[in-house]
């Protein structure tokens, strides 16, 4: 009879998400969705992201070992707004795991949480490679953190209800200390409001929206487009007679462009990760308006 017992109690353990000895397991694609989900998860989650914080989100190396990470996962966070379009299909085809398929409980699509930008009038290959659903960097605007946050505790409680007053907790804390935060970040970049940038590609349409600043142009002629010497010939004019200060790239860009259109019109490049390199989505928020301020201080 006690065997019986124990056997019974060790089926029932194995059927809970993660196992009940085990953490919640959490996969998020990219590294700005795996620290809001560490941070909401806590310790009863075990969170792995798969986009490197220095890689190109759009361009993923889909390694061997991502199929393995998948088909174990309880959940799945994903960008959505077709930023892994280009990768995480095929791995989500091979991992085989029912957990986390299209409209199961365990899949998070967090872009379903935020109003996005740039949603196209109209989808044509001549424009570029434009996103059907709008712009998925949308994590730069911390508000957006804040909405992410939610919904990612709102996935955790419907696949580990056990733990769902916990992961609601801890995602109240994050928005707490995220929106004492924003008043500081308004005010550091305060007197850079309605000064023009501009980005190498739509990364930081978000972020400049937040804090007041206007992106009169991108290096990439096109989204996805390389700079071409055409679009460079019209935008240096443009960026010297809007007086252009700034010009943001990501730390996986090529330099050479970025350089000699600095050196035609005396804007400073701006570094600025997309993506945190911790489990700190706020630290990495304030890292990048320092950075931004800094740069863009009065004279």
């Amino acid at each position: 009879m006690r065997t019986l017992l124990t056997m019974t109690l060790l089926l029932a353990l194995a059927s809970q998400p993660g196992g009940a000895a085990d953490h919640l397991k959490v996969v998020a694609t990219t590294a700005d969705l795996g620290a809001i989900a560490a941070t909401v998860g806590g310790d009863d989650a075990e969170v792995t992201s798969v986009a490197r914080p220095t890689e190109d989100p759009h361009f993923v190396d889909a390694k061997p070992s991502f199929i393995r990470l998948l088909n174990q996962a309880d959940v799945l966070i994903e960008g959505g707004a077709a930023l892994e379009a280009g990768w995480l299909p095929p791995l989500l085809d091979s991992a085989r795991n029912p957990r986390i398929a299209v409209g199961a409980p365990g899949r998070i699509v967090a872009s379903e949480a935020v109003d996005l930008k740039d949603v196209p009038s109209r989808l044509d290959r001549s424009l570029g490679d434009v996103h059907p659903y709008g712009n998925p960097h949308y994590l730069l605007d911390p508000v957006n953190g804040r909405l992410v946050a939610g919904a990612i505790a709102r996935g955790l409680c419907a696949v580990d209800g056990a733990h769902c007053d916990t992961y609601t907790a801890n995602a109240a804390r994050f928005t707490a200390a995220l929106d004492a935060k924003l008043p500081e970040w308004q005010q550091a970049l305060a007197a850079a409001r309605g000064q023009k940038i501009v980005s190498y590609h739509k990364n930081f349409d978000y972020l400049a929206e937040r804090f007041g600043l206007e992106v009169v142009g991108n290096l990439e002629p096109k989204p996805g487009i390389p700079p071409s010497p055409t679009h460079l010939a019209e935008l240096v004019p443009r960026m010297q007679t809007a007086k252009v200060r700034a010009i943001l790239i990501e730390p996986y860009r090529e330099r050479q462009t970025p350089d000699f259109v600095a050196t035609k019109t005396g804007a400073q490049i701006v570094v600025l990760p997309i993506m945190p390199e911790g489990r700190d989505y706020i630290a990495f928020i304030d890292q990048d308006v320092r950075a931004l301020a800094k740069a863009l201080a009065p004279s």
